[in-house]
Order: C-alpha cells, then sequence, then structure tokens
C-alpha cells in the first residue's frame, strides 16, 4: 500500500518523506510513473516557480497521475503541488495546472510583503473535513509563497494575508495545502496521518 511522493525535480523531498515516514512506513520518493500508477495514495509536494510543474508533462507522471484520481486514488497536492492542481497561474503564463479546479494562482498585492514567510492562521470553512479532523480551529502552520490560489467552493479552510486565500482544500479524495505540513510542527503531522490513514479509517470518499 505505497504512498508515492512524486519526485519532478524540485521541492524539500527529504523533509516531506521524513514527516511521511513518522507518520507511516509506506511512503516512497519516485520520479516513476509506473509506481505513481500502483501507489495506493499519492502526494505531490513543491517549491519554487509553477513553471517547474512542466516537469511532469515531459516523463508522464502527469499522466500517471491523471489516471490514478480517475480511479479515486487519494491525492494530496503540497505548496506548488496544490497551485498545479487548478488550471493556471500567474507566475507562469502559458503553463496548464491539472484544472481539476477552475481560477488561476495569484501575486499576493504589493501592499503586503511577498512571499509570504512564516506562520499564520487557518479560519475553517468546513469543520468536517477529512484532511482536518482533531486539527484545532485557529491552528497556526507555516507557509512560504509568493502565489496563492484563490478562495474555492472546496475550500475548507483559508487564511488572512493580503486578501483571503484557500489554506486547504478538499474534495472527495482530491486535497490540497499552500503551507509545508512537513514544517507545521505537530498540526502538520497530524494533517499527514489523516491523509495517511483514509483507507485505514474507511473515511475515503
Amino acid at each position: 500500500m505505497t504512498i508515492a511522493i512524486v519526485d519532478y525535480g524540485v521541492g524539500n523531498l527529504t523533509s516531506v518523506k521524513k514527516a511521511f515516514d513518522r507518520v507511516s512506513g509506506d511512503a516512497v520518493v519516485t520520479s516513476d510513473p509506473s509506481v505513481v500508477s500502483r501507489a495506493a495514495k499519492i502526494v505531490l509536494p513543491g517549491v519554487g516557480h509553477f513553471s517547474s510543474t512542466r516537469n511532469l508533462d515531459h516523463n508522464g507522471l502527469r499522466s500517471a497521475i491523471d489516471g490514478a484520481i480517475a480511479r479515486g486514488v487519494p491525492f494530496l497536492g503540497i505548496c506548488v503541488g496544490m497551485q498545479w492542481m487548478i488550471e493556471s497561474s500567474q507566475e507562469a503564463p502559458g503553463v496548464k495546472g491539472l484544472g481539476i479546479w477552475r481560477g488561476e494562482c495569484e501575486r499576493f498585492p504589493a501592499s503586503v510583503k511577498s512571499p509570504h514567510v512564516g506562520w499564520n492562521q487557518l479560519e475553517f470553512r468546513e469543520t468536517e473535513a477529512k484532511l482536518l479532523r482533531g486539527i484545532p480551529a485557529e491552528s497556526f502552520v507555516y507557509f512560504t509563497h509568493s502565489y496563492r490560489v484563490p478562495l474555492l467552493a472546496s475550500t475548507v479552510a483559508e487564511c488572512q494575508y493580503g486578501g483571503r486565500f484557500s489554506a486547504v482544500i478538499e474534495q472527495g479524495n482530491l486535497f490540497g495545502v499552500q503551507f509545508h505540513p512537513e514544517k507545521s510542527g505537530s498540526i502538520g503531522l497530524r494533517l499527514i496521518e489523516n491523509f495517511c490513514c483514509l483507507e485505514k479509517c474507511g473515511c475515503e470518499a
């Protein structure tokens, strides 16, 4: 029951892998589409520029992820990985996201310092969200990003910084977090645990 952490040439994969290892011993870092296709769950981390997600198109990973999602495999996008789940980003015009949700990632306004780096507070919009089980409302988590996903119908937690934006999105077996759970202490580990337990506790969509 492997959890595939997708390696597409970017991201703090070591930190993500260590966080998953603390919760589950089943996570592997891989750039092999066949491993991703067979995985029980998929995690797409990401830091840096949105254009880096272009790498997913060049090695078959996008197709493997697409197919897994179509089969109902739980998928978690982290930071740029979450941004890739919507249609596009102002950071890299012309680079297509997965398009699960309509919309475009936007840059923070000039009225606030960018990138948005540090601890910020979650505001829950959906208290029954599977990814947020056992996490107290108004918990603080760690962010580092210059672009943000707008509020969506599937936003279950938002954050305030130069306006409101999506911090956690959830729809069926699709999940995204703008912050870095691997850097968010016990709150981040609980979120990872919630993702890892989806099939074990029968709480999949």
